[in-house]
């Protein structure tokens, strides 16, 4: 089986594509994930847990009022990729379960993916070229903020503005909540690091910073 390999620098285990490909479309892939899903594993309902709280917590409408990230599909995407980024930062640091529920998250986020863009018109011809495109956007975005975050850990916030500016208000002309973006994904970052990753593990997390 062929996979795309999405990968975080310095990580000790793989983000992959887990989807056989299909010349016409993504039926395989969803039916390949549907069967993942069909009797959930303890991974998978911890994993599921977790997406929901990313969502729940991307859909705040500070990020967008008061921030002013676009209120589009590719803000609300973007959105998504920064705390699905914190969250699997933090599972980073977790035993042998952590990377498999990492991973379990990956899927479940992607196969979200592919249900939105359906719900959005997008036919199966286009769907598989779309998913890898969304694919690709998660790993370049995530990257950028991971190397942003663990330079601000060091004092030097400008690498994670610049990056913030390159991609969540990379269609923004005059970005005026890089400061206080940047200020509250440290702020997550510590939170994160407060909570256990054992509970991450089973599910349990908390995303309840102040934006």
């Amino acid at each position: 089986m062929k996979v795309l390999a999405l990968v975080f620098q310095a990580q000790p285990y793989y983000i992959t594509f887990r989807f056989p490909p299909t010349p016409h479309g993504t039926p395989r892939m969803v039916q390949f994930l549907k069967k993942l899903w069909s009797q959930a594993t303890p991974e998978q309902a911890a994993a599921e847990q977790l997406y929901l709280r990313v969502v729940e917590k991307a859909r705040d409408p500070a990020f967008y009022a008061t921030l002013g990230v676009p209120d589009t599909v590719n803000g609300r995407f973007d959105m998504i990729i920064l705390h699905a980024t914190l969250v699997i930062r933090r599972l980073r640091e977790g035993g042998a379960e952590a990377p498999v529920v990492a991973q379990e998250m990956f899927d479940r986020m992607f196969l979200d993916f592919d249900r939105s863009l359906r719900e959005l018109g997008v036919g199966d011809m286009s769907i598989g070229k779309q998913i890898k495109k969304m694919g690709k956007a998660f790993y370049g975005r995530a990257a950028a903020v991971e190397e942003g975050l663990n330079a601000a850990a060091a004092d030097q916030q400008a690498t994670l503005k610049q990056a913030l500016r390159d991609t969540v208000f990379r269609q923004v002309a005059d970005p005026h909540g890089v400061d206080t973006l940047a200020d509250y994904l440290l702020r997550a970052t510590i939170a994160l690091q407060a909570q256990a990753v054992g509970d991450l593990i089973a599910g349990k997390v908390v995303l309840n910073v102040a934006v």
